[in-house]
């Protein structure tokens, strides 16, 4: 992932939703995607469609609904529960930093590790 100005990828596909088009311009507003961070990028856009929806349906509907054993908690607050999930292992899979530097500084850097991240093995151990 490089930084780019070209605003010929910042079109989101068409199948998104407000929610997913913002991240989608956010994000290749300011950085070049590989293939692979663009198929990432796509699936974390559909998954905030997707929370944005059982959102709506929760505040739509409250988060107690009745069933035929009595109350119970609304299935789309378990539904959010794990999307949310995806997102946030979706995001940290494309490795978008976090923020701008303390300083302010416009030119964003990107930490990447290796393929097990932080599990890897420390070589220069004891």
């Amino acid at each position: 992932m490089t930084d780019t100005t070209d605003t010929a990828e910042t079109d989101a596909p068409v199948t998104l939703l407000w929610g997913g088009r913002r991240l989608w311009r956010a994000v290749t507003a300011d950085y070049e995607l590989s293939e692979h961070e663009t198929s990432l990028l796509l699936q974390a856009c559909r998954t905030v469609d997707l929370l944005d929806q059982l959102q709506a349906r929760l505040d739509a509907d409250g988060p107690i609904v009745e069933s035929p054993h009595g109350l119970k908690a609304h299935p789309a607050a378990t539904e959010l529960r794990q999307q949310r999930i995806t997102l946030a292992r979706l995001l940290a899979a494309l490795g978008l930093p976090s923020g701008e530097d303390d300083d302010g500084a416009e030119q964003r850097t990107q930490q990447r590790r290796s393929t097990r991240g932080v599990y890897a093995a420390n070589v220069g151990a004891p």
